[in-house]
């Protein structure tokens, strides 16, 4: 049995979009967003009979990118026993480009953004001199300029590790952008696509498609190899880096350490982003 703490129980929800017609998670007055989408469901039908507590997720995802498998958790009363047949019915009332694929109790040590190991996601470039094909043009982003996969992988491989990508993100007041890169590569799929799987214990605003764009210029041959990596050196964000369109990317998924861990975990991830940089 999951802990409780004051009547509340913690509920984790895995879910996917589609987001080509939100304006990213996070709820904005007169936006269509993923997070403004589930809370007016959850308002009607929460677990418990009652609209839940606040919903933390574990990435806001900015306008136009998608998620495979998003992770949130909220907090209710009384939550029922078979979260399966909620699921059920938010899927019903939710639009087509939404559905929760799991709902569970947690421990209430267990923290969506906080408690997360790492997160995962892909980036399909199709660089056909057609561009994406027409039933993959939501997810894909059309280059219609030869890739060499070589010098992209190269210039992948001097970036992977734990810097300061502040040469890739957006700086936000007080915020760290310390990051360690634990996943950086590129693949070429069956169907011609390239695409990169980026992982990361966390990842600044903007950080992987900032280093998409850096990296499509070097594996078109505009910019050398050892140009990404020489960013890393940055003390502030160049003009020259820039941002991938964000329909090409699609976050995967999220690890969490084991239950008795959960609580470690989410502390110590709490203190390193509330650290500033120098």
């Amino acid at each position: 049995m999951p802990d409780r703490d004051g009547g509340l129980v913690r509920v984790r929800l895995d879910f996917a979009y589609d987001g080509t017609d939100f304006s990213g998670w996070a709820k904005q007055p007169g936006r269509r967003t993923v997070q403004g989408v589930l809370d007016e469901v959850l308002a009607v039908h929460g677990p418990g009979g009652r609209p839940p507590e606040k919903l933390v997720v574990a990435g806001r995802t900015d306008t136009g990118v998608h998620a495979a498998n998003q992770v949130a958790h909220l907090e209710v009363h009384n939550c029922p026993e078979d979260l399966d047949r909620l699921v059920g019915r938010w899927n019903r009332m939710l639009p087509p480009d939404v559905r929760v694929l799991s709902a569970r109790r947690v421990p209430v040590a267990f923290d969506a953004r906080f408690s997360a190991l790492r997160r995962h996601y892909a980036y399909r470039v199709a660089d056909s001199p057609f561009g994406a094909m027409p039933l993959r043009r939501r997810d894909t982003l059309s280059w219609c300029r030869p890739l060499d996969i070589d010098r992209l992988n190269e210039a992948s491989a001097l970036l992977v590790g734990e810097h300061d990508f502040v040469a890739f993100c957006r700086r936000r007041e007080g915020a760290t952008t310390i990051r360690e890169l634990q996943r950086l590569d590129w693949t070429r799929l069956p169907d011609g696509v390239l695409e990169a799987r980026v992982s990361a214990d966390a990842f600044c605003h903007s950080m992987v498609r900032s280093l998409i764009g850096a990296l499509l210029a070097v594996g078109e041959g505009r910019q050398p190899v050892a140009w990404p990596a020489s960013l890393l050196r940055a003390t502030t964000r160049p003009s020259t880096v820039a941002v991938a369109a964000p329909h090409g990317l699609t976050l995967l998924g999220v690890d969490y350490p084991p239950d008795d861990q959960l609580a470690a975990r989410a502390e110590r991830t709490r203190n390193l982003r509330s650290s500033t940089t120098g």
